[in-house]
């Protein structure tokens, strides 16, 4: 069930209303029932694994909570392999076979171990992390061992972020699920406005732009290099909308219940560093290998050398994270080189301050470039099918800009539309200007979430200002948004 679906909108709806007209006490086995059928929507049997998991550290984590000393390491020891043994088995075991049956080809063994024909349960990355943060959690005294089955199970069921995050902490989420929550009009009101916004993103920009970026990547080829390098720009844009609308949706959906679902993203393109870009981008994937990951390898109390090499792992492991394809380690491993290498010019280069604004705007601006330049060359092993495809389209992508220059004095073009819409691409010239005006009300949300959050920050305009602004989203929607070809959202596959 897609959120981008008539199916969501009568099951939001429906699961909505029931949960406002139940009582309290029975509030949480509806939105259990109502997780689960969500879930089942997309390959049902997968569901016994969930149910495998949740039971692992439901007892898990209450007998943590009884046990002292060792005992309590290796009942979390326990229920980490229990998660990472899952997680592994269903999404990495057919590349590690792969890697061994090369292996054993080039060391001309005549022998190689057979493939399983294996689904990856939808969302398991991101329910694994989040079950695994209970764990954690309680272990270090942080989170009370959760009693109630139901409710335990609703944490890491829940249907608004079941599939692809945000990945919630149990000190935010649990509590939540045992208040009572009333109707707050102004929540209700503010939900489905952020919820807008996520449909914006989604329907409107990153469907719109996918069959443009699919088309050049399939076959990239036959494409000049402004071409390859427009697809990856507009990737880095698809790939922004579409997973952002889709925490967009979610935060909205739970918040007209009352509960509420922290930020994942905050105007990434607008980093000025590397690290800027990852304090903004999937904050709560950033923020968990932060606290689970990076702190336990000794965080800033390491020397130099050690520091470099935590955040290379750290984002190596992000990388291999996101799929089972060296695509996604080279995607993390470049990310850990843009971090160790600015670290590297902050301790030895200059000491000026990028965010004081006594600095030139004008070089702030270059700042960003650079730093959207680089995170969109990452994107190309992100996104390609395989790393000879990602190496031929990173090339062409270094090479756009002096392709550019070369054809505008060679060749007289002054304007890209020769070089960019050629007779087999599916996107026009005026598809492309229709998409420029939606990414000029998209600038103009990430400006205000730079610093705030946009939603409330139009509440606190007038009244007719800021619902001609909504209304003209929603009607922007009906018109451009892409109905006849409905796109997965991209970290459904994560």
């Amino acid at each position: 069930m897609l959120f981008n679906s008539f199916e969501f909108l009568v099951f939001f709806v429906v699961v909505t209303g029931l949960y406002f007209l139940l009582p309290h006490k029975w509030r949480w086995l509806m939105l259990l029932i109502a997780s689960c059928t969500f879930y089942m929507f997309f390959v049902p049997v997968y569901i016994l694994i969930l149910f495998v998991t949740i039971v692992i550290d439901y007892f898990a984590g209450i007998y943590i909570e009884r046990s002292e000393g060792k005992k309590r390491k290796y009942l979390l020891i326990i229920s980490l392999i229990s998660n990472i043994g899952i997680l592994a088995f269903f999404k990495y075991y057919n590349f590690f076979i792969d890697n061994f049956n090369v292996v054993f080809q080039a060391l001309n063994w005549n022998y190689s171990l057979d493939l399983l024909t294996i689904i990856l349960p939808i969302g398991l990355s991101f329910h694994t992390f989040q079950a695994m943060s209970y764990t954690i959690e309680v272990y270090r005294g942080n989170q009370k061992a959760e009693k109630h089955f139901g409710i335990y199970s609703l944490y890491v069921m829940y249907y608004p972020q079941l599939v692809a995050g945000p990945i919630e902490r149990p000190q935010n989420l649990l509590n939540q699920f045992h208040a009572k929550h009333k109707l707050d009009p102004y929540l209700f009101s503010n939900g489905l406005k952020q919820m807008l916004i996520g449909f914006f993103k989604k329907m409107v920009i990153a469907d719109n732009l996918a069959p443009y970026v699919n088309q050049v990547y399939d076959n990239p080829d036959g494409y000049e290099p402004i071409t390859i390098f427009v697809a990856t720009v507009f990737f880095a844009f698809q790939i922004y909308c579409d997973f952002s609308g889709y925490s967009d949706i979610a935060i909205g959906a739970s918040r007209i219940m009352g509960i509420e679902l922290m930020q994942n993203f905050k105007a990434p393109y607008r980093a000025t560093s590397i690290s800027d870009f990852w304090s903004r981008w999937h904050m709560s994937l950033s923020t968990w290998f932060k606290d689970y990951l990076y702190i336990p390898l000794g965080g800033n109390r390491v020397t130099f050398v050690r520091l470099c090499f935590n955040l290379f792992l750290v984002f190596m492991i992000s990388g291999f994270w996101h799929g089972a394809n060296w695509t996604f380690i080279i995607w993390g491993v470049l990310h850990g080189l843009y971090t160790v290498a600015e670290i590297i010019i902050r301790k030895y280069g200059s000491k000026n301050d990028i965010n004081n604004p006594k600095i030139n705007f004008v070089v702030i601006g270059l700042k960003r470039i650079i730093v959207f330049y680089l995170v969109c060359f990452a994107w190309i092993f992100f996104r390609a099918e395989s790393v000879s495809k990602a190496m031929y389209i990173a090339k062409e992508y270094l090479l756009a800009i002096p392709s550019y220059f070369y054809h505008l004095t060679q060749k007289g073009y002054l304007w890209l539309e020769p070089l960019i819409f050629k007779k087999d691409i599916r996107l026009n010239l005026m598809d492309f200007l229709l998409l420029g005006c939606a990414l000029g009300i998209l600038f103009f949300i990430n400006k205000i979430e730079y610093k705030t959050k946009f939603v409330d920050y139009l509440d606190s305009k007038p009244l007719f200002f800021k619902w001609s602004f909504y209304q003209s989203l929603l009607l922007i929607i009906f018109i451009f948004a892409s109905f006849h070809s409905k796109q997965e959202f991209i970290y459904f596959q994560f």
